[in-house]
């Protein structure tokens, strides 16, 4: 990913990520203060701003404990008068939400943009949760845009709305829009010093409880309708125009999609593309339902447009026929493509599809079976490789494999459900994994483990620890130290040295921590050194109450990403195949992407452009085969 588009002062055309282009529409706007928490699809919002904030120099910016945190931090930087935005994923909205329906009430002072992206197929989340509801349920108004282009565009006019109507706004995304990439038209780039402002000259009145929550309701519901009323002018709502009584209602990605269908079906059905998800242009929407039929609501995930176009179809075509989820022509589930959307247009109008897109995945499927299974897998070099493995072992000496519960939580580390480890008992969201333990704890006979990641610790699971302490819990946790919230691309948390841009910032000492908060002990082992960790995980195991292993060990990515740029050789390992009695340890139960077997002679082999020669596997290898391979002059 380059950022140097994002950089430059020319309204030229750029190729740009959307993710790239929600930046610059947010500097075009001349935003002030941002702040994140890491999340897939959206990371590459906080990488590009993190990347360019030493560039422009002219606005600060927040890594955040978790979403809450940093939509609270955007709303007081609005508050105070400065333009702010931030953006997460749809289940961040979850932890942020309890904040942002206050938000709704109060209002906000300057522009404040907040994108929430939703996960259609579920590719790096929990649920296929669809965030269109936040906006309705909070009275927040709510933009999707189906391009890059429109992601500038749109990230810009929200903060004018937002100004202009005291509030917050939800810039809606998926998946394939935030990772998708388009030539945009960029604009001017007049950015302002950063200033700070006096309260006493700005301030308001930001708080709703009892009267004054009834007080605000019903000038928020005014605020709604104003809304509403420029959401009908609105260019991001059109009419592509078409022949015929059947029409289209679609937006977001699936716009996209159904443009392409169409023109694989060789049609021109008339179709409203919406921009303003919420409060909708009815309007303008219930002109366009009297000039056709019967209409196809082309949407991902929940019928959120079917369901309310309905209700509209009662007052401007009570005739009409809908077609869409409830009919059975698209589903609930997963994301759409081009051969979806196509095979139900082609449905509709009894068209046969441009292509036999059945036979085509029938044969895809054919071809798939004849493939290995090529089940997710730790880098090389993981930490958490090893203390698996030395967890694995702990278990087997201490004979309790079937006498614990093993509560896991969110991060690399989830993938410890899969062979060869084969844990987890649950693993639901940020921080669960202490309340379960909590639960569980009290109802069951068994040893309670719990499993967090240093960002996920700090995001949501203090306060379970809190809990489990505070009632002399008998609960072992583990908490895996790697300097950086790794799954989402190695971005830094209260457990790094840094913030945004590599700026030094206040590590939060965590060991300091749980002592301060009544920990029964707190154990530091070294991943790496994985047959000298079996010891203590026993130990604590072992041990009544609320004990504390912490695995600490950099992020392989992260670790020889610091020693490339110190200018240090990384030097990878090699199996001394002398020694190796083809015991198959390494493979059987590391799982090590740089292992492999030489079909020679059977014996391990080390792959060395992979391997960053942590030497784990020489810790589970029973005859110590592996070594580091000979550097001249070193």
């Amino acid at each position: 990913m380059t950022v140097e588009d994002v950089k430059r002062t020319d309204t030229g055309n750029a190729l740009l990520l959307a993710n790239e282009a929600v930046v610059r529409g947010a500097l075009e706007a001349n935003v002030k203060v941002v702040a994140f928490y890491p999340g897939s699809p959206t990371s590459e919002i906080l990488d590009t701003f993190s990347e360019v904030i030493d560039h422009f120099g002219d606005y600060k910016m927040h890594i955040s404990s978790n979403e809450k945190v940093a939509l609270e931090t955007v709303a007081g930087a609005s508050m105070a008068g400065l333009r702010s935005f931030t953006s997460m994923k749809s289940v961040g909205m979850n932890v942020a939400s309890d904040s942002m329906f206050s938000i709704g009430y109060t209002g906000l002072n300057a522009g404040c943009v907040c994108l929430i992206a939703d996960d259609p197929h579920a590719h790096s989340s929990q649920s296929e949760q669809d965030g269109r509801y936040f906006g309705e349920a909070a009275y927040v108004p709510m933009l999707e845009p189906s391009t890059a282009q429109e992601a500038l565009d749109m990230t810009k006019w929200a903060f004018e709305v937002s100004e202009k109507h005291k509030t917050l706004v939800i810039l809606r995304t998926t998946t394939r829009v935030n990772h998708q990439r388009g030539v945009v038209k960029l604009g001017r780039l007049d950015r302002t010093p950063f200033k700070k402002n006096r309260w006493q000259d700005i301030k308001g009145p930001y708080y709703t409880v009892g009267e004054v929550a009834r007080a605000l309701k019903a000038k928020l519901l005014q605020k709604i309708d104003a809304i509403r009323a420029d959401f009908e002018e609105s260019d991001f709502n059109f009419v592509v125009p078409g022949s015929g009584t059947v029409g289209i209602l679609t937006a977001g990605v699936s716009y996209d999609h159904t443009r392409e269908a169409m023109r694989n079906l060789r049609v021109k059905l008339p179709m409203f593309k919406l921009g303003t998800v919420f409060p909708f242009p009815e309007k303008k929407l219930g002109e366009f339902l009297k000039t056709i039929s019967t209409l196809i609501v082309v949407e991902e995930l929940a019928p959120y447009l079917e369901t309310r176009i309905a209700a509209l179809a009662h007052t401007y075509n009570p005739s009409l026929k809908i077609l869409g989820k409830k009919s059975g022509h698209f589903s609930e589930m997963l994301e759409y493509n081009v051969p979806i959307v196509e095979t139900a247009l082609a449905q509709v109008l009894g068209k046969k599809p441009s292509m036999d897109y059945d036979a085509i995945l029938k044969k895809a499927e054919e071809l798939k079976d004849m493939l290995p299974e090529r089940p997710p897998i730790f880098c090389p070099g993981c930490p958490h490789r090893g203390t698996l493995w030395a967890f694995r072992q702990a278990l087997q000496q201490l004979r309790i494999q079937n006498k614990i519960v093993f509560n896991n939580d969110i991060g690399c580390y989830s993938m410890a459900f899969l062979p060869p480890n084969e844990f987890s008992d649950s693993m639901l969201a940020m921080g669960s994994s202490l309340g379960i333990s909590a639960g569980m704890e009290m109802a069951l006979e068994d040893k309670v483990i719990a499993m967090v990641g240093d960002s996920t610790l700090y995001h949501a699971a203090l306060p379970g620890v809190v809990n489990l302490i505070h009632h002399n819990a008998n609960v072992t946790l583990f908490v895996l130290d790697n300097a950086v919230t790794a799954m989402t691309g190695q971005q830094y948390n209260p457990n790094s040295p840094y913030n945004a841009g590599g700026h030094e910032a206040r590590k939060i000492n965590m060991e300091k921590m749980f002592d301060a908060l009544g920990a029964d002990s707190v154990t530091i082992i070294d991943p790496y050194e994985t047959r000298d960790c079996i010891a203590p995980i026993k130990k604590a195991m072992e041990a009544d109450g609320f004990n504390v292993i912490i695995s600490r060990r950099d992020c392989a990515l992260y670790g020889d990403r610091l020693k490339r740029e110190a200018g240090e050789i990384i030097v990878p390992s090699e199996n001394m195949k002398d020694i190796c009695r083809s015991i198959y340890a390494c493979i059987r139960d590391f799982y090590c992407p740089a292992i492999a077997i030489d079909e020679k002679d059977h014996k391990m082999i080390i792959q060395q452009e992979l391997c960053d020669g942590c030497l784990e596997c020489r810790q589970a290898c029973p005859v110590n085969a592996p070594k580091h391979v000979e550097v001249k002059g070193r």
